[in-house]
């Protein structure tokens, strides 16, 4: 695992870009969770840096097409993606998130 961001550097409702393995990926927080996925839609390759977070159901719409991912998952909740994204493992401690 590897230290992505320390947990005061987001507050709820925040997101920043990180690598995490050499792959580009997003970390998110929503309330006192914290999401790290890669940084691209199964659909287009788009990145979903900017796209619409609905903190109802954890999910992320994409910007380009409105393709729409479960953060906990990863797994496709719409057309047009039909694969899921990739979900990084997450652990807090030492006051900072760790992804794997």
């Amino acid at each position: 695992m590897e230290r992505v961001i320390g947990t005061d550097e987001l507050l709820p409702g925040e997101r920043r870009s990180v690598i995490v393995d050499d792959t580009p990926a997003l970390v998110l927080r929503i309330q006192d969770q914290y999401f790290v996925i890669e940084d691209v839609c199964s659909h287009d390759g788009q990145p979903l840096t900017s796209g619409l977070v609905d903190v109802s159901d954890c999910s992320i719409i994409c910007p380009r097409h409105s393709a729409r991912f479960d953060l906990k998952t990863g797994r496709a909740l719409c057309m047009p993606a039909t694969e899921p994204i990739r979900v990084f493992r997450t652990e807090i401690r030492d006051n900072a998130v760790w992804a794997a």
